[in-house]
């Protein structure tokens, strides 16, 4: 049976949705919390992926994520054991920021509805196609100018990169593990700073939840076969 770790950011931000996915495909996942000071693992043989989950704070605001140097120790270790690793939202971020990208400390958190586009370097991308012109909730907090050398394998409506790609690792800032129970615990997490329209966010994430689980199938099976996750 394969073996998942998933590194928590804070308790409002799990799994989610993909949880389930995984349970019935009989794969097993631990969850590790550097926010309580619990330590990662030093090694990555014995896990079979690594997925780095969403968080309330930017990358770069270095007081708030004290823990971040031992995380991108671990992503480091799975990149060179060549196991897959899927970042989402705070972990994608992590990702483009391991990759050399840097970091603009100024953007506080946001979350927005938009309608992803495939890029040229995501042609071929099972991901990139799968979310191709579908509605997409984007989450995270602070942002990360990818590195000369990759090229975004998907953009919002803005043009902003929401996909990335590097070997075996895929970083996503869209957020297909949320569901709106989520949305509303990240909403009552105490001291989370909020966008302001995360009211709105939420409301849009309830109507939409029909067609959000659609595309969070579609990541999934398109996760599985980009990266052998199953």
């Amino acid at each position: 049976m394969k073996r998942f770790i998933a590194v928590q950011h804070s308790y409002s931000e799990f799994l989610g949705s993909i949880e389930k996915q995984l349970e019935n495909r009989g794969i097993g996942f631990s969850y590790f919390r550097p926010f309580t000071g619990q330590s990662l693992p030093a090694s990555a043989l014995q896990f079979d992926a690594l997925w780095l989950l969403g968080g309330a704070h930017a990358p770069a605001d270095r007081a708030q994520v004290p823990w971040l140097d031992e995380e991108l120790r671990l992503l480091r270790a799975f990149t060179a054991a060549h196991r897959p690793v899927i970042g989402l939202g705070f972990g994608a971020l992590l990702l483009a920021l391991a990759a050399g990208g840097e970091p603009q400390p100024d953007d506080g958190p946001y979350a927005y509805w938009t309608t992803a586009h495939a890029t040229v370097a995501g042609a071929a991308d099972p991901v990139a196609q799968a979310i191709d012109g579908r509605r997409v909730l984007v989450a995270a907090s602070g942002r990360v100018t990818l590195p000369e050398g990759i090229a975004p394998l998907a953009t919002d409506d803005d043009g902003r990169w929401i996909l990335l790609r590097q070997g075996e690792a895929c970083g996503l800032l869209f957020r297909p593990e949320m569901t709106p129970g989520m949305i509303e615990d990240t909403i009552m997490e105490e001291g989370r700073p909020l966008p302001e329209d995360i009211g709105e966010v939420l409301a849009r994430a309830r109507e939409l939840w029909p067609e959000f689980r659609e595309t969070t199938d579609r990541v999934i099976a398109a996760l599985v076969a980009e990266l052998d996750l199953m």
